[in-house]
């Protein structure tokens, strides 16, 4: 076979491929080499088990809502205005990517702690709480919705919304009924990206929220908990997780793949 025009040497290909076995293959090789259909079912029928990925699916889902809600405007005005401090603005949005989740699980609970300047001025108690695992999965979820958000506001041909705005469209029609949709996939994508994350966390809920069985003891968290007495109930409990990540990943990829082909 000729290789193409432009395509990348052969010992690129052969790193990428090694590289792709190492850290992603076979280490999921691994987890379903060790993992038994019946330890599967039996975590399955473990009642704590289905709790706890109940409250994971809920709260993965909540903090993906409002990392949309809060996100998609943050990325609009990063992409779309100019003004003083926006770097600054853009770098504190993105700065839970590269803060290790359990400082930023401090700094929520010195925040919104029953003693932190937030909870004590406002009267709420959010750690130890439902709401509070999804305040800590919503914190490491919502930069990855505005980056892909921002990325796709960032490439899209301005000449729609000018088109739109001479037909009179104001700023939030521009958005919701110009942007938005011509950004639909990358938006998907996104909010796939952020749900991902969101479903995985673990320092921050740990540190914020507590490790309640029933209120805040997502999968991971019992994943963890398990791994200490039975590692192969958690190993189980992994598969389970990884089965539903590559379940709710593929049907968005396909609804995205689908958003895709009908742009203009």
């Amino acid at each position: 076979m000729t290789p193409r025009v432009g395509s990348p040497p052969r010992a690129l290909v052969a790193a990428a491929i090694v590289g792709l076995a190492l850290f992603f293959v076979l280490p999921l090789v691994g987890l379903v080499a060790h993992a038994s259909a019946s330890s599967l079912l039996d975590a399955l029928r473990a009642p704590a088990v289905r709790t706890a990925l109940v409250l994971s699916l809920v709260c993965s889902t909540a903090a993906a809502a409002i990392s949309v809600v809060a996100g998609v405007p943050i990325a609009w005005l990063i992409a779309r205005t100019n003004f003083p401090g926006r770097r600054v603005v853009r770098s504190l949005t993105l700065l839970p990517l590269v803060l290790p989740p359990v400082v930023g699980g401090v700094a929520l609970l010195l925040a919104f702690g029953r003693n932190g300047f937030v909870g004590r001025a406002l009267g709420v108690h959010l750690p130890f709480t439902t709401w509070g695992a999804i305040v800590a999965e919503t914190f490491v979820a919502l930069p990855f919705l505005i980056l892909t958000v921002e990325a796709a506001l960032r490439s899209l041909d301005p000449g729609y919304e000018e088109a739109a705005a001479t037909l009179g469209a104001g700023p939030w029609r521009l958005l919701f009924r110009v942007c938005l949709p011509l950004i639909g996939p990358s938006l998907l994508s996104g909010v796939a990206l952020a749900w991902a994350r969101a479903l995985g966390e673990f320092g921050a809920t740990i540190t914020f929220a507590g490790n309640v069985p029933g209120r805040t003891q997502t999968l991971p968290l019992a994943v963890y908990v398990t791994l200490e007495s039975d590692p192969r109930a958690a190993t189980a409990l992994s598969l389970i997780l990884l089965i539903v990540s590559i379940g709710v990943l593929v049907v968005v990829g396909r609804r995205a793949v689908t958003l895709a082909r009908l742009q203009p």
